[in-house]
């Protein structure tokens, strides 16, 4: 990506392979749970609901997180296809994961919120095909509690395997061909969302 392209994207922005009624996200578990999630379409009896679940609809962040599929636990990258209605949902019921006092007021307020929110928010540096950070963002969404419930029962409208393409690009990347590797990125665009929705998650 140029410097050009890069300048063009907003510090806080959600970028997001879509489409006019889902959104695709990213996880990365180890393949007991990853392949019956892709083989049944959701996520089998021994995924935890009791803990918080992280969704990245960024692609190259999710690499970035997993090693391209190498560290452990984490050898099965999913993409997983959700309704619109419920990634807004999240945001809309979501915290920020850090004390922001413009945002917040004082922090005995952004405590409270955030033990109380279903979903959290926060926002990593993007990432290139060699994994170095961008100068600008990509989403990351946790959910528990009610929003993980949702998330499994309601939201999820498919499920894919995509280790494959993870250790392709990856090959392509150790060998110079990054040409090659940007043509094979799923196709992340900007995700049209209304000011309000963010409004409350932006720091």
């Amino acid at each position: 990506m140029n410097d050009q392209q890069t300048a063009q994207h907003p510090k806080f922005e959600v970028r997001a392979r879509h489409t006019g009624s889902t959104l695709t996200v990213y996880q990365a578990y180890r393949p007991k749970i990853g392949h019956a999630a892709a083989r049944h379409g959701r996520f089998p009896a021994s995924w935890s609901r009791e803990r918080m679940t992280w969704i990245k609809p960024s692609f190259l962040w999710m690499m970035y997180r997993c090693g391209w599929g190498t560290k452990k636990d984490q050898e099965t990258v999913l993409a997983v296809e959700i309704s619109r209605e419920g990634f807004v949902w999240a945001l809309r019921n979501a915290c920020l994961s850090h004390y922001v006092p413009a945002l917040h007021g004082d922090g005995g307020t952004w405590k409270r919120e955030l033990r109380m929110a279903p979903a959290r928010v926060q926002w990593d540096p993007e990432r290139d095909l060699r994994l170095d950070p961008l100068p600008y963002r990509s989403l990351q969404l946790g959910l528990a509690g009610e929003a993980a419930a949702r998330y499994a029962d309601e939201w999820i409208v498919g499920i894919e395997d995509v280790t494959p393409l993870a250790a392709e690009l990856r090959a392509l990347v150790r060998e110079g061909e990054l040409g090659r590797a940007a043509g094979l990125l799923p196709e992340e665009r900007p995700y049209p969302l209304d000011d309000e929705v963010l409004a409350h998650l932006r720091a």
